[in-house]
């Protein structure tokens, strides 16, 4: 991994619950998780114009530390989060969780931990390590084809919304709480009292919603009723003049639209 700077920070990676700090010198830098092995030098392939484009980055939150510092946590992928660590504007470097172990390091008496849900926990040597706080979440299928993972945990609600294949369109809480779609759908957090709410709107569809608790029940579901084309009603009335028509008597009609 990358440094901008040698810090006192060392990291260790944190699998099923157990964590185990890696043996580096005092004054090193983050280390990844996992330490691959040495391999054979490669040649890069000439052709890069077919390479996949590397994920991107997507902010998440940021959570202040014990000691006062920051940690902006940001998602990569599927079960890869990273956390960029900074004491003032000095970033210190980057705690990375992939593939569902946590990342944990630590500098100048400060403990912090990436856990492979993005959540970011800290302490002070001393002070008691807190315990992770437990994550609940849901996955339903929604109106409109797609998935959706209803999270409840402690940074809050937020929901994940996805294609069926696990592609993620896109995330809402309540800090960001509407997402819209390119075809027209809409996913928006509600707060109701001391209750969230997760909606889906039918944009395309003239606005028909369905709104879900984070337990993943369908709570509430609101039907527009789309404008019925009414059809031109004529009725005929005795014309002294204007546009009228002849009678089978001779008499003059009018034709006259109906209203009501």
């Amino acid at each position: 991994m990358r440094s901008t700077r040698r810090t006192t920070f060392r990291t260790a990676a944190v699998v099923a619950g157990a964590a185990t700090v890696l043996a580096l010198p005092v004054g090193s830098a983050f280390a990844d998780s996992v330490v691959p092995p040495v391999r054979p030098s490669v040649k890069p392939s000439a052709d890069t114009a077919h390479r996949p484009a590397p994920a991107a980055r997507a902010f998440v939150t940021t959570v202040k530390l014990a000691d006062g510092s920051v940690a902006k946590v940001y998602r990569i992928g599927k079960s890869h989060f990273e956390a960029d660590v900074f004491a003032g504007s000095t970033k210190l470097d980057t705690l990375v969780s992939r593939g569902g172990a946590a990342s944990y390091g630590r500098s100048n008496g400060l403990h912090v931990v990436l856990q492979p849900n993005g959540t970011v926990t800290s302490w002070l040597d001393g002070a008691p390590k807190p315990k992770p706080e437990a994550e609940s979440s849901v996955r339903i299928a929604v109106p409109g084809g797609r998935i959706a993972k209803l999270v409840d945990g402690p940074r809050g609600e937020y929901v994940v919304v996805s294609t069926p294949n696990g592609h993620v369109l896109g995330t809402v809480d309540l800090k960001r709480p509407s997402v819209q779609s390119g075809d027209g759908w809409t996913y928006e957090l509600v707060r109701d009292g001391k209750r969230v709410k997760f909606v889906v709107i039918d944009g395309k569809g003239g606005g028909n919603s369905w709104v879900y608790g984070f337990d993943g029940r369908l709570v509430e579901r609101y039907t527009v009723d789309a404008p019925q084309p009414t059809k031109d009603r004529v009725r005929v009335v005795p014309s002294g003049g204007g546009a009228a028509a002849a009678g089978p008597a001779g008499l003059g009609f009018a034709v006259v639209p109906a209203r009501g």
